[in-house]
């Protein structure tokens, strides 16, 4: 189906798969199921941070990619220190394939 929300608790978007590797294979879900499964899965990740003056901050949007050798990579689209990454790019031509631009 198109479109869903979930949440995962790592401590920046660069660690989501390997969090997700160790859910998966606690169940049973091999390494390579896992990354194919998350690929086709997850685009976008969005690192919220406790932040004791705004309670919640957005702090880093990250997309998700495959690399060659199969695993998924997080690759940074904003940080809030660091501005814009390598992921914008990533991002942009994603919501353009989406809304028919």
């Amino acid at each position: 189906h198109d479109g869903g929300a979930g949440t995962v608790h790592a401590n920046s978007p660069a660690e989501v798969p390997a969090r997700l590797e160790a859910l998966a294979g606690s169940g049973g879900l091999s390494r390579a199921a896992l990354h194919s499964q998350l690929a086709a899965a997850v685009q976008v990740v969005l690192h919220v941070r406790r932040d004791a003056t705004a309670g919640r901050r957005l702090v880093e949007i990250a997309v998700l990619e495959r690399g060659t050798d199969g695993c998924v990579r997080a690759a940074t689209v904003w940080h809030a220190d660091d501005g814009f990454g390598s992921g914008a790019a990533v991002l942009d031509k994603f919501i353009a394939d989406r809304s028919g631009r």
